[in-house]
């Protein structure tokens, strides 16, 4: 039962980067989605509903 295994064992380093650039990028992207969406909330709510 004792056999010699060769076996290569792959080892991965993960390292974490936080490109500022990236995360600015990010941050004014999900900005606008909220803008826009808080937009077309308040024109429903100003516009739309008072005509029921």
């Amino acid at each position: 039962m004792d056999q010699d295994k060769n076996v290569d064992i792959e080892q991965r380093h993960i390292e974490k980067r936080s490109d500022s650039s990236a995360v600015a990028s990010t941050f004014i992207k999900y900005a606008a989605y909220l803008i826009i969406f808080f937009g077309f909330l308040y024109f429903l709510i100003k516009y739309v509903f008072p005509k029921f």
